[in-house]
């Protein structure tokens, strides 16, 4: 036995009507079907619950990305910035006479440098989990 069912009309904009009717036809259900199933759905009291649920833990997941990018970015700006400051510390200034070789080997040191960075982003390992091996390892 169906329930009673009451009458309703009402208008759509011509677009609306053909999303539904194309809708309702790809599915294989009436469009009357179709109407009451999402009216049923958008005024669902745990509709809107089920909804807040599924926003806070895509939120969720999406913070915990941001978190991970931010301590990359962390590392890796910590990472230069140490370097520098040993390098700054440990390199004499080049008597003018050295100057051309000194230069000539550090464009061949930087090529080398590009390649193994250029390697390491492709294939690994990095740096994050290098650090984190070598502090479980010492503990």
């Amino acid at each position: 036995m169906t329930a009673k069912r009451i009458k309703h009309t009402f208008r759509l904009p011509p677009d609306l009507s053909s999303q539904l009717a194309d809708y309702a036809a790809r599915k294989r259900i009436s469009q009357a079907q179709l109407v009451e199933t999402a009216l049923a759905s958008f005024l669902s009291p745990d509709g809107s619950e089920r909804l807040e649920a599924a926003f806070t833990r895509r939120l969720d997941r999406l913070t915990r990305q941001a978190e991970r990018i931010a301590w990359h970015t962390e590392l890796g700006n910590e990472a230069v910035a140490l370097f520098v400051r040993f390098w700054l510390t440990n390199s004499a200034p080049l008597p003018d006479t050295a100057l051309a070789a000194a230069q000539a080997m550090g464009r061949e040191r930087y090529e080398g440098f590009v390649e193994a960075l250029s390697r390491r982003m492709e294939v690994g390992p990095r740096l994050g989990t290098e650090l984190s091996v070598d502090i479980e390892s010492r503990t």
